[in-house]
């Protein structure tokens, strides 16, 4: 297996709520006004940059799982386990 940190992030994440389609507008309003959602990963930390963190959940001896992209100002707290 690489080696790689084991992390858990805490971040902010951007949501678009509704249908395709029309949508009722006092409903879409009042869920404009709740808090966007709060987001608990934790993966293998694969990369580093100014811009954005990336996380590998699981790998096997033949490959990975998905790869997870955060930007840095989604960030509200980064551990290392």
């Amino acid at each position: 297996m690489p080696d790689y940190p084991l992390v858990e992030v805490t971040w902010i994440d951007a949501e678009e709520i509704g249908s395709v389609g029309w949508n009722d507008l006092e409903e879409m309003v009042e869920a404009a006004a709740q808090p966007c959602p709060r987001v608990h990963s934790v993966g293998y930390l694969v990369f580093a940059s100014e811009s954005h963190i990336s996380l590998i959940r699981a790998f096997y001896s033949e490959g990975c799982s998905t790869v997870e992209k955060i930007p840095k100002r989604f960030i509200e707290d980064l551990r290392y386990l």
